[in-house]
């Protein structure tokens, strides 16, 4: 019989954990949370010190009875939760449940799940960090207060069942005002003269920089075409050519928010399903037979590299590149304030675990991700690239007109070694100064600004970790919420308010600019930041938010109307007025003389199915949050489409 049991969060964690351990452990997964407050209720003494009641979640009640059964006459309980605020929150919650057995209680801490970590993490336990419980009681206590007011606030306004939140509320916001700045835009035109030039047989292309001594950006395209024309009779030298020399450092290893950015830019993969590989690479892949951790724990802002594993990159340079290629020096990178310095960055638990010579036990996805961190983490080690920049300036014999030609080539590799580059050389001829070159042809190049892009999941988490909103383990799950709760949509990659997110958004920015700041938010993770590093007491926070917010949620109530959107429509069945009603999915009619008539009928596009030729096509949405359309004749018609299709 075992001596020792061992809690985790996850099965497969739990697998790979036991296959390291041997038989005196017994691992245990508490799949998640057992215990939180509960979602029926506010759950929180506000007048005794902002006191959280707990109780056990629905549908976890068999997993906490196993769990006390697996520790009766265990010598030692070691709970191994995962290293951040949620797992030593999990790790308290079950040892105040166990707490009354015989058995000894220790905090095992690993940011990988390999043998050589586990032995070092088990050979010397540590206790659970109340600092760090404090501070996700905090940060729960804190939300579910912001959620229980506000919420409400939202249901008498617009409809029931929606939600707040203090991050995801900034999230909205930060995509509904570029929506607004898309909307303002007035593009501008402008005009430049692009020539090509030969030398010796090979062609170039070069930009007029400056005509007459002044810029050679125009805004009228004819004043633009007769310096064209003027262009083409000139004869034209080289002024001076420049060469310089430039270094560029390798990127760091991953955090949380990088590797994210990454993911979806090279990969695609949205934030949500790059955390949910990262997961599985992390608790461990079976290889063999046996589970394997390949990665570190992947929710972490920090750049730390482990000694050891700063060893093994180096001996890894050193043996398959060589010594050119290994950089003499390590790295600096700028940290973000409040940096939790205790993990390390994302990196491979072992080099030598080359991607090719793994792949047969990794899905499709798993063995891109698991490449780029690979490939990211030996790139950190390795010497900057050397790159020569060539600025040539051509000049007119009449000394009018500048053309500038540049180039760039790479002299020494260094980390572009391992990382492809995302760019193409540009090269140019041998070009002597004072020498005469042949102008081929000039042209108008026209060029019209654009709006700011629409935020995606990488421009979405970069702004969101710029900004101090949330933490590592926040970003995936806000888009998420997002989308589940119809106030986004995808559209190409890119994230839409919904014409829901959009009302959303106006209420609180008009009754609560303070709470969807950036800057309110921001500072309540640095606070929170201070509980945990034992700076300051948990219930501060509380005591310095609450009576202000409050105070803003009773004039809210006050001020705050059902408005009514009475349509043309008349219901069919009692002749009233139908009334613009909302729903999580969106928009749809219903009687005015609800309830004693339930009549409703959906909004539709106004377009005809093109399968039944009968109904129109309505908006409807997926399980994963993703907009199509389908007839309102559904199910007698199952014609959908993710695209409206065009109308005669």
């Amino acid at each position: 019989m075992s001596r020792y049991l061992v809690v985790v969060e996850s099965p497969t964690k739990a697998k790979t954990i036991f296959a390291i351990l041997g038989k005196d452990y017994e691992v245990f997964s508490s799949k998640g949370h057992l215990i939180d407050l509960p979602s029926n209720r506010l759950a929180v003494q506000i007048n005794k010190g902002f006191v959280p009641t707990y109780r056990v979640i629905p549908g976890k009640e068999k997993i906490l009875s196993q769990l006390k059964k697996r520790a009766k006459n265990k010598e030692i309980i070691y709970l191994a939760t995962d290293p951040d605020r949620e797992g030593e929150a999990i790790s308290w919650h079950i040892k105040e449940k166990l707490d009354k057995r015989d058995a000894e209680f220790y905090r095992v801490i690993f940011h990988e799940i390999t043998e050589d970590a586990l032995k070092e993490a088990f050979s010397s336990p540590t206790q659970l960090d109340m600092n760090k419980v404090n501070a996700q009681v905090a940060r729960r206590v804190l939300d579910r207060i912001v959620g229980y007011f506000l919420s409400p606030l939202l249901w008498r306004k617009i409809v029931r069942g929606l939600s707040a939140g203090r991050v995801q509320s900034v999230a909205l916001k930060f995509i509904v005002e570029r929506e607004r700045e898309i909307k303002d835009f007035i593009p501008k035109t402008t005009y430049q003269i692009v020539a090509r030039f030969r030398k010796e047989g090979k062609e170039f292309e070069a930009k007029l920089e400056k005509f007459k001594g002044g810029k050679a950006v125009f805004e009228d395209k004819k004043e633009a075409q007769d310096i064209l024309e003027k262009t083409k009779k000139e004869r034209f030298y080289v002024r001076e050519v420049i060469k310089k020399e430039t270094k560029r450092k390798p990127p760091p290893p991953y955090t949380t928010s990088l590797l994210q950015q990454d993911a979806f830019t090279k990969l695609k993969f949205s934030s949500r399903k790059t955390m949910l590989i990262a997961q599985r690479l992390y608790e461990g892949v079976q290889m063999k037979g046996v589970g394997v951790g390949l990665i570190t724990y992947m929710r972490t802002d920090s750049f730390r590299i482990a000694p050891k594993a700063k060893k093994e990159a180096k001996e890894f340079i050193l043996h398959n590149f060589g010594d050119e290629f290994l950089s003499p020096k390590e790295y600096r990178y700028k940290e973000k304030k409040n940096v939790q310095l205790a993990h390390e960055a994302i990196r491979p638990t072992s080099v030598w675990r080359r991607p090719p010579e793994i792949e047969e036990f990794l899905k499709e996805d798993e063995k891109k991700l698991y490449e780029l961190i690979w490939k990211r983490f030996i790139a950190s080690f390795m010497k900057e690239a050397i790159f020569e920049n060539t600025k040539v300036y051509l000049e007119s014999q009449d000394e009018e007109f500048e053309f500038i030609a540049e180039a760039r080539r790479i002299i020494f590799e260094g980390y572009l070694k391992i990382l492809e580059k995302e760019w193409e050389e540009k090269k140019l001829p041998s070009l002597n100064e004072k020498e005469e070159i042949e102008l081929l042809e000039c042209k108008v190049s026209e060029h019209t600004t654009k709006p700011p892009p629409r935020f995606n999941d990488a421009s979405l988490v970069k702004i969101l970790e710029e900004k101090g909103i949330g933490r590592p383990s926040t970003y995936a799950p806000t888009i998420f919420t997002l989308l589940m709760r119809n106030y986004i949509r995808r559209e190409k990659g890119f994230f839409v308010p919904t014409e829901l997110g959009i009302k959303v958004c106006n209420l609180l920015v008009n009754y609560f600019p303070e709470i969807i700041n950036e800057n309110f938010t921001a500072r309540i993770e640095e606070k929170l930041d201070k509980v945990e590093e034992g700076e300051l007491e948990w219930k501060k926070i509380l005591e310095e938010f609450y009576p202000e917010f409050k105070k803003k949620i009773d004039e809210a109530n006050l001020l705050i109307k059902k408005e009514v959107e009475v349509s043309s429509k008349i219901c069919p069945k009692c002749n009233h007025p139908l009334v613009v009603k909302w729903s999580k999915k969106g928009k749809f009619l219903s009687c005015s003389n609800f309830p004693q008539c339930r009549y409703a009928e959906s909004i539709t596009t106004k377009v005809k199915c093109p399968q039944c030729e009968q109904g129109e096509l309505v908006e409807r949405r997926n399980k994963k949050g993703q907009v199509f359309y389908g007839c309102i004749n559904f199910p007698q018609c199952r014609y959908t489409t993710k695209k409206l299709p065009e109308q005669n």
